[in-house]
């Protein structure tokens, strides 16, 4: 056991420090394996740091795309191209292959503002045609350059051209196209040094660049399914609009579908892939080849469903009619009963297809989806099960594929494309916003026990805590976020106490004016914009009623506001210069600067608990900066001793794994906790008896207890 702890250590410091080894970025290759495995050997024999792309990028030219064949970036070297040659061409065709990946290269660099200086490029790239002997090639110009294996160390010495950190972040965020996330607005009035809008002013001029397994999961392509696991906040739908884009300008004819559950992120996937694919080829995608779908679909909307119905000869159900049949889970029906009706057809449609947020899908979703696809059944599937909303659990990959894929059948191989990557760094939650949703999401610190658990104790690791002791069943532990899990600018900008605060009030109207009042606030003083700021309210099915009610409230204090959805069409959600207020089912996949759960007693306790739980951690994930959270009355007050206890813990997560019986039981046990438990018959009576709050909250402690 001490032998395996200090493996992992070794592994963690490993995983969170760039430039320790040479890391393989496999995409989609098109050529021959040999020089790319020899390329890789001779690299790392020459301890060569930093980041090798095979088959990327793919960089717009005059007349065509011209894919890379090989890119090595590296602080030590530079930024270096290989061309692997076909045997077939000539030297004086290769020198000419050479001047065009140079041309072609420097002036997608160019574009870039950040990567020059004056008319000249901070970095001049250099490109390496990669041979099995350099004996064959002796070009007349030194300019050209040719190596194989042997001669690669003296070449690389030769052309060796340093970077500066700050050049390697510069040139990191073009060349992974993630420049073209930086954001529009300015703030120009965030003058006030300190101002939450001044904050923000200074992370977003930070460098984005993708991580090592955000770059594994945009680019590398297997043969067969992908599975991208992460954190809210972890890049998920990012790094799948990455892939999108990458995979429509690499292979123009593929027919590709992307998928997801909340329709508002249909909005968000069509500007990420649009930026995403002009700055791989300087044009629109085209709509026709890649398909932003719906998980249903609609008489008039496309959806996968939909088009599967259609695909095999079959009328789809409505959302109506399917409500009415199955009230419960309506799309779990349609699903299952399409399932069925398909298994003798061939309904094979696309060449890849992309699913964001899996976590709220049934399992016969996925074998309609495997159904769907063409050839060896490219399915990418992200997800954070901690973000369903119907308390069920991600199906295992045992059951998602009717047994064509299988775990023992579903993992990484050594010098191939990765098939299962998990995202541990979360870029958009502060470490204290993320600890306090996983505290609540667990119930870690909650008077009535743990609510939900990992079944493998290792993905907390994975999901970025650092652990105290070996995790194991009975043992008392200590959780903490890793600083390798978070951005340092969290640390540099925003404070523990002003990243979650909570708040708990007599009545809605208290909670709905101090709303108001705080909102005015951060546009008055703090200098954010009503954009910034995002209201969630968590019971869907009194959304629109409390949004009447809260609108009349932030009128009166002059705050534009718009429920997203329903005084907007369905797909849009951000509005400028308007506070968003939304549902959780709408708020997913969405994220703004300051957030305020509001009405959060409702996630204490009810039925399906898991469920509520899970709103909770799904609201608070929602923020890039700082969040609120309010609520009302003595289920307010007890989940904000909750939250406390993270804060008073130093927001470190401290319980005792529970035994394999209690973790094998846990979700049948909280599903009892209903509304017709015992809770709610004894504090009916006691309300109707008369009892105060502190009765009723004396109650439960016991309840809970015992």
């Amino acid at each position: 056991m001490r032998l395996l702890n200090k493996i992992n250590d070794i592994f963690k410091r490993n995983i969170f420090e760039d430039g320790e080894t040479l890391e393989v970025v496999r995409g989609a290759s098109r050529g021959n394996l040999l020089p790319i495995s020899n390329l890789i050997d001779t690299l790392s024999a020459l301890k060569i740091s930093g980041t090798l792309y095979i088959g990327y990028p793919v960089l717009s030219s005059a007349d065509n795309n011209e894919v890379i064949d090989a890119l090595l970036i590296s602080k030590s070297v530079g930024l270096l191209a290989f061309n692997f040659p076909n045997t077939s061409q000539s030297l004086d065709e290769l020198c000419d292959v050479q001047d065009r990946i140079i041309y072609t290269f420097e002036a997608n660099l160019k574009k870039h503002e950040e990567l020059r200086n004056g008319r000249s490029l901070i970095i001049t790239p250099q490109i390496v045609t990669y041979v099995e002997d350099i004996n064959n090639f002796n070009p007349q110009n030194k300019a050209y350059i040719f190596a194989d294996s042997n001669s690669l160390g003296k070449t690389l010495k030769k052309i060796k051209n340093e970077l500066s950190d700050d050049q390697l972040k510069r040139i990191n965020s073009a060349i992974q196209k993630v420049s073209s996330l930086k954001p529009k607005n300015t703030r120009k009035n965030a003058i006030t040094d300190g101002s939450k809008g001044f904050i923000l002013k200074q992370i977003e001029k930070e460098i984005a660049n993708l991580d090592k397994w955000q770059k594994q999961a945009s680019i590398e392509v297997p043969d067969g399914p992908q599975r991208i696991r992460g954190l809210a906040g972890s890049g998920k739908t990012v790094v799948l609009a990455l892939k999108a884009a990458y995979l429509h300008t690499n292979y123009p004819e593929w027919k590709i579908a992307v998928t997801f559950y909340t329709r508002s992120l249909k909005q968000q996937f069509q500007e990420l892939i649009e930026k995403f694919t002009y700055a791989h080829s300087e044009s629109k995608p085209d709509w026709d080849k890649i398909e932003i779908l719906h998980a249903w679909g609609s008489l008039s909307e496309k959806g996968i469903y939909s088009e599967a119905s259609q695909k095999a000869g079959i009328k789809p159900l409505n959302f109506q009619t399917a409500k009415e049949i199955s009230p419960n889970d309506p799309f779990r029906f349609v699903c299952e009963q399409l399932n069925n009706e398909i298994k003798d057809k061939n309904i094979e449609m696309y060449d890849a297809i992309l699913v964001d947020e899996a976590q709220d899908f049934p399992d016969t979703f996925f074998k309609i989806l495997y159904k769907m696809a063409k050839g060896d059944k490219k399915i990418v599937w992200a997800y954070d099960e901690l973000q369903n909303l119907s308390g069920s659990t991600m199906p295992s990959i045992n059951n998602l594929f009717d047994g064509n894929i299988t775990v023992d059948n579903f993992k990484n191989e050594v010098g191939r494309p990765r098939k299962d990557i998990v995202l541990p760094i979360c870029y958009r939650n502060t470490p204290w916003a993320i600890t306090v949703a996983h505290a609540l999401g667990f119930g870690i610190y909650r008077n009535g026990g743990l609510v939900q658990f990992f079944e493998q104790f290792d993905l907390w690791k994975d999901v970025g805590y650092d652990v105290d002791k070996p995790m194991d069943f009975g043992v008392d532990v200590s959780l903490v976020r890793s600083k390798g899990s978070y951005p340092e600018y969290f640390d540099k900008y925003i404070t523990k106490t002003d990243a979650v605060q909570v708040n708990t009030f007599e009545t809605v109207s208290e909670q709905y004016t101090k709303l108001a009042q705080s909102i005015k606030e951060n546009i008055e003083k703090d200098e954010l914009t009503p954009q910034d700021i995002m209201i969630i309210l968590p019971d869907a099915y009194t959304a629109q009623k409390e949004y009447v009610r809260l609108s009349k409230i932030l009128s009166e204090y002059n705050i534009p506001a718009h429920l997203a959805g329903v005084s907007t069409n369905r797909d849009t959600f951000h509005i400028d210069d308007s506070v968003t207020v939304t549902s959780i089912y709408r708020a997913k996949g969405n994220e703004a600067a300051m957030v305020y759960l509001v009405n959060s007693e409702y996630c204490y306790i009810g039925f399906n608990l898991p469920s509520l739980r899970n709103t909770l951690f799904t609201a608070i994930t929602r923020s890039r900066a700082w969040v609120r959270i309010f609520g009302v009355g003595f289920k307010m007050k007890l989940l904000e001793e909750e939250i406390n206890k993270v804060i008073d813990n130093d927001f470190k997560l401290i319980f005792t794994i529970p035994s394999k019986e209690v973790l094998r039981n846990l979700r049948k046990i909280n599903r009892d906790l209903s509304e017709d438990d015992n809770f709610v018959k004894e504090a009916s009576k006691l309300i109707q008896n008369g009892a105060t709050e502190d009765d009723l909250h004396q109650v439960i402690r016991e309840l809970f207890e015992n």
